[in-house]
């Protein structure tokens, strides 16, 4: 009897418990398309999401070569010139939990469950998705991908590139 819940108290851990299931996952799919050229690099990539006003910036991942010797990769992460304005230039590289190697041609996936330091605490309101792209001795691409926060219904946003990116998709699971 005295481990009986008194029905208000059982009501506020219910609702704190499930919180968990309403906050949304994301799913990012970026296809790096096989470019026919004589020297081919893999490209460097930025993922990042941004509201409105380009004020509260988050990054989810960035590609790039940072295993080189003397740091040499990181020199051309200005390449990716809407990321590094925005948010680059004032990290540390690389920046841990979003920092990655180059991908391979193919499609790549980024999930991000609602509790990620991406996700988490974001505030209700209209939101992109970035995708930006930089090759060496290639070209530049930058996609957005809008959406509203929370989802209020499973949604997918696609976007295709044109050279340095295929198709990008972006899924949104309340």
């Amino acid at each position: 009897m005295k481990y009986l819940l008194k029905p208000a108290v059982a009501l506020v851990l219910a609702s704190l418990l499930g919180s968990r299931a309403s906050a949304a996952d994301m799913t990012i799919k970026v296809d790096i398309p096989r470019l026919d050229t004589a020297e081919y690099h893999r490209p460097y990539v930025a993922i990042w999401l941004e509201d409105a006003g380009k004020k509260d910036i988050r990054d989810i991942a960035v590609w790039y070569e940072h295993e080189k010797p003397q740091e040499e990769g990181k020199k051309w992460l200005k390449d990716l010139r809407q990321w590094w304005r925005l948010s680059g230039r004032n990290q540390e590289k690389p920046a841990d939990g979003v920092s990655g190697a180059t991908r391979a041609v193919g499609v790549q996936t980024v999930n991000l469950s609602g509790q990620s330091p991406a996700l988490s605490g974001l505030e209700p309101g209209d939101y992109q998705v970035v995708v930006e792209a930089a090759r060496e001795k290639g070209g530049r691409e930058l996609l957005r991908l809008p959406l509203a926060w929370p989802p209020a219904q499973s949604l997918t946003i696609n976007a295709q590139g044109q050279q340095e990116l295929g198709p990008v998709s972006l899924t949104l699971t309340p």
